[in-house]
């Protein structure tokens, strides 16, 4: 009986120090993303963070700019641009920076070089592309309902030369 009584014991300890370090992990998680307010030296400098912030990408959202992005990896980055902006780092300098660090994907607008031109042009040659389809689609069904109505025409043209009557009018016929 006290060995239950001991695994019962060491159950709600467990479950304790469990919970304690979901409690901290908790506050740990609140405390990180409560973001503390930059002090910019200018309103230049602070447009130059914003301009910034909106160039770059959030690599964990993928789909948001540094601006939008709540993740902590983006606080991170507009902490770190923050900090190069205070050291006097210019703006090519920072994105240079973040591309060295992160690759072009991190840029918005990554540049026209022979690495990304797929990047680039693959929405022109997929536009194109479509279009080359549907207008091949619409020449063979051009061509299709020609050579309908030709067929038509001829079967009809061949019914009144021959005599022949539709099979309608054959029953309308009196005796």
């Amino acid at each position: 009986m006290s060995r239950h009584v001991n695994t019962h014991r060491g159950l709600a300890v467990l479950a304790a120090v469990l919970a304690a370090l979901l409690v901290s992990l908790v506050a740990w998680t609140g405390a990180a993303s409560a973001a503390e307010p930059l002090a910019f030296d200018s309103p230049e400098q602070q447009a130059r963070f914003d301009r910034l912030a909106e160039e770059l990408r959030c690599l964990v959202c993928q789909n948001q700019s540094l601006a939008d992005s709540d993740a902590i990896l983006a606080q991170d980055l507009r902490n770190e641009i923050f900090v190069m902006l205070q050291q006097g780092h210019s703006d090519a300098e920072i994105k240079n920076f973040m591309v060295e660090r992160y690759g072009d994907f991190v840029l918005y607008r990554p540049p026209v070089r022979s690495d990304t031109l797929l990047l680039w042009f693959a929405p022109l040659l997929l536009l194109t592309a479509g279009a080359v389809v549907l207008a091949v689609t619409i020449a063979r069904r051009r061509v299709m309902l020609a050579e309908e109505a030709l067929n038509e025409a001829l079967d009809s043209r061949g019914d009144a030369s021959r005599g022949d009557v539709p099979q309608a009018d054959i029953g309308d016929r009196e005796p």
